[in-house]
């Protein structure tokens, strides 16, 4: 199982969106269109309960849900990497879930309470951990500032596979790479537009929300990268550009709106995104999505 871990995390994780129903509630049923093209187009692990499936704009009852039912989904086609975080005892039952649920593994999502200490973090893995039953660990790392010595006592805690590194510091994370058991993955955690500069220090595979819209899109960026291509793989990022530009707006308060957008306009209609997050696009934003899906051909 290790050994097909490190070659998923190598590859693209996707970040599968969260559907609502017409009364705001998940239907995960929905995901089926998306998951079917995503796999068939070659996607190396599916992602559930992630920041594009708005992880916390969830319960915990409906992150479990959602674990369950994509684990069900996915039918054994690729590895699942389960989201967990929150509160201790939220990550901790959740962990256990996803585990009996039969993830492959869990990205432990960076604590966004005020008051972290980098060795609180150390008990908090160790706690989801022993939870878990001992499933791999991804860590999601959206915050460089704790620092190298830091970021390498995370990485030292037993079942700690890899680290999505979320930060636009690609020297950073050579430094942290370097600190770190080189066993480690390192994956580029901010997707395709971050992939080139992440890969040239180490990093190796991406995180992305384009597959749930587009995923052989991702796949060929993925397949110029792993070549050591990077002017095909610039080529390909910067003709996806406008839908990276969409995405960020308003604080990138428009992200996941922007791929719940593109998939209503595709006929996948997984429902619109919950507060805090923006919704729908502008007049203005639709009509830049509407003009990039043309010019693309998308369907």
């Amino acid at each position: 199982m290790t050994r097909t871990l490190d070659r998923a995390l190598t590859g693209i994780s996707g970040i599968l969106v969260t559907p609502y129903d017409e009364n705001g509630d998940i239907a995960p049923q929905k995901l089926v269109p998306v998951l079917d093209r995503a796999l068939g187009a070659g996607l190396h692990m599916p992602v559930v309960n992630g920041n594009t499936g708005e992880f916390y704009a969830l319960t915990t009852d409906e992150a479990s849900t959602m674990v369950r039912e994509v684990v069900h989904l996915v039918a054994g086609r690729a590895p699942v990497l389960a989201g967990v975080g929150r509160g201790i005892r939220d990550a901790q039952a959740l962990a256990k879930i996803s585990a009996n649920a039969g993830a492959t593994a869990l990205m432990v999502h960076q604590p966004p309470d005020p008051f972290v200490a980098p060795r609180g973090i150390v008990d908090y893995l160790k706690a989801i951990a022993d939870a878990s039953g001992g499933l791999p660990m991804m860590l999601y790392l959206r915050n460089d500032t704790i620092g190298t010595k830091a970021i390498a006592d995370l990485c030292a805690v037993p079942g700690v596979k890899g680290v999505k590194w979320a930060t636009p510091n690609p020297l950073k994370l050579a430094e942290a790479k370097a600190a770190c058991d080189p066993d480690i993955v390192w994956v580029g955690g901010l997707a395709e537009v971050w992939a080139p500069a992440l890969y040239a220090v180490g990093a190796r595979g991406f995180t992305s929300g384009l597959i749930n819209v587009w995923p052989e899109r991702s796949l060929a960026i993925h397949a110029a990268l792993d070549n050591g291509d990077y002017v095909s793989a610039n080529k390909l990022i910067a003709g996806m550009k406008a839908y990276e530009d969409i995405r960020a707006e308003e604080m990138n308060g428009t992200n996941v709106t922007g791929v719940k957008a593109a998939l209503t306009a595709l006929g996948r209609d997984c429902g619109p995104t919950r507060p805090p997050s923006a919704w729908p696009l502008t007049t203005a934003q639709q009509e830049k999505l509407d003009a990039f899906i043309a010019t693309n051909g998308l369907k």
